[in-house]
């Protein structure tokens, strides 16, 4: 089974802190959660989400301070899992997703890479393919950045899950 880092947008006068209602929120349908994607009101990173967040925020170098960067992938306060046993979701306030869409609009992808791909590499790929999975984290570094553009300009919040 296969695990999947889902990100959502929400309106803040939407959102609520219980956690039955942020599981209702990650309860639609795959075809649902496919034409949101396309809106840019959701965004979703396979099991390599670990190498993801590393990429913008473990590759920094130490005295980064923990910034828009580290909120790419896994930041975001947590809110109580809807059961034992199961992730907390994340949230990101509206001007924490404005601080990463400036993030990410200005990131240098190919620094980024570089100070990661070592790390990143060997768990996706022989060295022949590197181009290839290059190609794949610069495809998600497009879709997040959209992602978080789209958000931004909105105003709206960002709540991430763990699903399986």
């Amino acid at each position: 089974m296969s695990t999947y880092f889902h990100f959502r947008a929400v309106p803040p006068p939407a959102l609520r802190n219980s956690p039955v209602w942020l599981l209702r929120l990650f309860e639609d349908d795959w075809e649902t959660v496919r034409e949101r994607i396309g809106r840019h009101r959701e965004e979703v990173l396979d099991k390599g989400y670990l190498d993801h967040a590393f990429l913008y925020a473990g590759a920094l170098p130490p005295h980064t301070p923990d910034g828009p960067s580290a909120h790419v992938v896994l930041g975001g306060r947590p809110v109580s899992p809807p059961g034992p046993g199961r992730p907390p979701f994340l949230l990101l306030t509206a001007a924490q997703a404005g601080r990463v869409a400036g993030f990410l609009r200005t990131a240098d992808f190919d620094a980024l890479w570089r100070r990661a791909r070592d790390r990143i590499l060997p768990r996706h790929a022989d060295p022949d393919v590197a181009r290839q999975t290059h190609g794949v984290f610069a495809a998600a570094h497009r879709d997040l950045t959209a992602f978080y553009t789209r958000t931004a300009q909105q105003r709206e919040a960002v709540v991430k899950w763990l699903l399986p």
